[in-house]
């Protein structure tokens, strides 16, 4: 996967609500709030790892295992001794911040190569930054409008629709209007004296093709259009690969591959557009000032440039190899277990991984219960869906942010759960007890509000097909009755967005004409829902005439 596929899937929407709803449903975690994380930290029995543990523990948090990657919601990346040194340093001394800023800036183009370097509050807010710095070139009049582009020159960004993703926010909420492009020839057309930047995340349509770094840095460079690469999970290259094609700037997320601050970010490219980035960062006002970005964090980035520039990646990588090899010898001996070491030569989240697949006949289970089962009880370990061919099931182990230790506790724990005696389910559905065809009024409660959706539903035998009708968004839905329990599902999907809506709940009333239950919202966590069969009532029966003809009055 690239930077952040693992969001477009929806296999991997349902993270939130697995770690979330997990401490509701029995994971083994206790609070000491006696001890308190203060009490943790001066325990002379806890160190490392440990004492790492234990802090979250003393809150009431069970800490992750994590064979998945540089995911965000379960901490991104563990930090380099280096790192946390650097940051330890960074915290005990004041500094003028655009001091730090220049000297950052001048120290990063001599390690990269590049003509500047930033440190910003995470890749997100870099994005956001370069946008606002091409939007207002470092006009403080123009900055402080902002998000009113309103009698700005620049106002667009164009980008490609391969491109869009959740992540483009950050370019949104300047104000700017996003051209959204297919082809060459739409670029072409929608470069104007309008355009303040262009936007390219990487992935297999970066590197070749008509809409490819290169493809569009010819086009933009003509009309000093700056192009802006968002590279947030890739290994950093020097020379930089995306400045030698074309782009102006490249954004890294701190947190993912380099293994610096989860809360920085990396911008390295043209120094005019850079500085006026800076300028539209915290401290300064404006539309940036909530991105803030501390010394701390600061100095811990440039250390983790340092030590990137450092390492032996051929020895880590061996590393890695040895830890699935681990893994691979403990599950191989399942039978029915296949296995298959993968190794990817692609940039981005560029991590070695292990494939278990297994027939969910013959172990009665499939991969998705089984990462469920691994997160849930102690130690809990994050892993990843896998699909084999011939209607395979499985998980997926990636190394990246497997720690030392992890790998044995990895391969005694999936041994576990693989080789036990599972007996068959019952593939046949329960008869539904209720027939929900119809029209239902929703009212769903979010975490501080409420809203009244509608359900347009038809049901046979056990399989509903249909309509949710939300806020803003209609979008169709699908799912299932199985006596009285109920399981619905809706996917809304734009450039750049989507919402996936699952519904699980219980039938009940006169006739099933109630439901009541949970909204599984993926990453914007959970909610509740309780809906009513509407009735049409006989009340405003009348006949209908047509019209013959033209009207002869408006």
């Amino acid at each position: 996967m690239k930077r952040r596929d693992a969001i477009k899937g929806l296999s991997l929407l349902p993270l939130a609500g697995v770690y979330g709803s997990a401490l509701a449903q029995g994971a083994t975690i206790a609070s000491n709030s006696k001890t308190g994380v203060l009490g943790v930290l001066a325990s002379a029995n806890q160190t490392g790892a440990e004492a790492s543990a234990e802090v979250f523990r003393a809150i009431g948090v069970e800490p992750i295992i994590n064979c998945r990657g540089t995911f965000t919601i379960i901490g991104g990346s563990v930090e380099l001794p280096e790192v946390k040194a650097a940051v330890h340093a960074a915290a005990d001394n004041f500094v003028q911040y655009d001091e730090l800023a220049a000297g950052v800036g001048q120290h990063l183009a001599k390690l990269t190569g590049a003509e500047w370097g930033m440190v910003s509050s995470g890749c997100a807010a870099g994005m956001k930054h370069v946008t606002v710095a091409c939007l207002t070139g470092g006009n403080p009049e123009k900055l402080i409008r902002l998000p009113n582009v309103a009698g700005l020159e620049k106002t667009e960004v164009i980008i490609p629709l391969y491109s869009r993703n959740y992540y483009d926010h950050a370019i949104r909420n300047t104000g700017a209007t996003i051209i959204t492009v297919e082809t060459a020839e739409e670029l072409k057309n929608a470069i104007s004296e309008r355009t303040a930047m262009i936007y390219i995340m990487t992935g297999s349509q970066s590197e070749e093709g008509p809409l490819s770094t290169r493809a569009i840095a010819a086009m933009a460079k003509p009309h000093n259009v700056p192009i802006l690469v968002d590279a947030a999970a890739e290994d950093l290259t020097v020379p930089n690969v995306h400045l030698e094609q074309g782009a102006d700037v490249v954004a890294y997320s701190g947190g993912k591959v380099m293994c610096g601050p989860q809360g920085a970010g990396l911008l390295l490219g043209k120094k005019s557009i850079l500085q006026a980035a800076w300028q539209a960062s915290a401290p300064h006002h404006g539309i940036g000032r909530n991105d803030k970005v501390g010394r701390e964090e600061t100095m811990g980035m440039v250390a983790a440039v340092e030590a990137w520039l450092q390492r032996d990646h051929k020895a880590v990588w061996q590393k890695w190899l040895s830890w699935l090899d681990t893994i691979n010898k403990r599950v191989s001996t399942i039978p029915g277990i296949k296995t298959e070491v993968r190794e990817p030569n692609r940039l981005s989240n560029h991590s070695p991984s292990l494939s278990i697949t297994w027939d969910p006949k013959a172990l009665h289970v499939t991969g998705d219960e089984i990462v469920d089962e691994m997160v849930r009880a102690r130690p809990r370990i994050a892993v990843g869906g896998s699909r084999g061919e011939n209607g395979l099931t499985g998980v997926s182990i990636t190394a990246f942010q497997m720690q030392d230790g992890n790998d044995k506790i990895v391969a005694d724990r999936l041994y576990e759960v693989l080789s036990q005696k599972r007996t068959p389910k019952s593939t046949a559905p329960v008869a539904a007890a209720h027939d929900v065809t119809g029209r239902w009024e929703v009212n769903i409660k979010f975490a501080n509000s409420e809203s009244v959706h509608n359900f347009y539903i038809e049901q046979k035998d056990n399989w509903v097909t249909g309509v949710h009708q939300g806020d803003f968004y209609t979008r169709d839905m699908v799912g299932s009755v199985e006596g009285n329990e109920v399981k619905f599902q809706s996917a809304y999907r734009v450039p750049g967005d989507s919402l996936v809506f699952s519904f699980s709940g219980t039938l009940s009333g006169n006739d099933g004409d109630q439901m009541t239950g949970r909204v599984h919202m993926g990453e914007y966590l959970e909610c509740t829902f309780a809906a009513k069969k509407v009735e049409y009532t006989t009340e405003n029966r009348r006949s209908i005439k047509i019209p013959v003809g033209p009207p002869l009055s408006t």
